[in-house]
């Protein structure tokens, strides 16, 4: 089981990948692995006490009976001290930096979130990529309309 955060690839540059565990409720493993995860629009915000997740949703287990269990709240990541010091200190030397979570998977029995200290692209960026990919894309039809010829 794999999830993707769909948007990295467009929004983001990938500078640096870390693996982080989460600190999750039952009910939230199961979903999980049942892949109700999304990933965009989340990131990673360091606070006193260290890294959380923002803005993911997880939504309510479909057979658990919590009434009060909110989707998007901020969840623990667990990451080594030598970890957190060198991407605080990487946020803080270079500008435009963000933490952003790339994807979560199983390892054994454990869940593991991918984030990815990452430098978000421009608009001209995010055209000029777009359009190299239609340009392959034409490229790859007209091959294939002459190998039927």
């Amino acid at each position: 089981m794999k999830i993707i955060n769909k948007k990295f690839n467009n929004s983001y540059e990938k500078i640096e990948s870390f693996e982080a565990g989460i600190v999750l409720t039952g009910g939230e493993v199961k979903s999980i692995r049942e892949g109700r995860l999304r990933l965009d629009d989340s990131y990673v915000k360091f606070l006193d006490d260290g890294p959380y997740l923002i803005n993911a949703e997880i939504p309510l287990y479909r057979f658990s009976t919590n009434q009060s269990y909110n989707s998007k709240r901020s969840r623990k990541l667990l990451l080594n001290k030598k970890e957190i010091i060198r991407i605080k200190t990487k946020l803080k030397s270079a500008t435009g930096l963000t933490v952003v979570p790339l994807s979560c998977y199983n390892k054994g029995r454990f869940l593991k979130l991918e984030i990815a200290l990452a430098r978000g692209k421009k608009e001209i960026e995010k055209k000029k990529l777009e359009k190299k990919r239609e340009i392959e894309r034409e490229k790859e039809k007209e091959a294939k309309e002459w190998l039927k010829k």
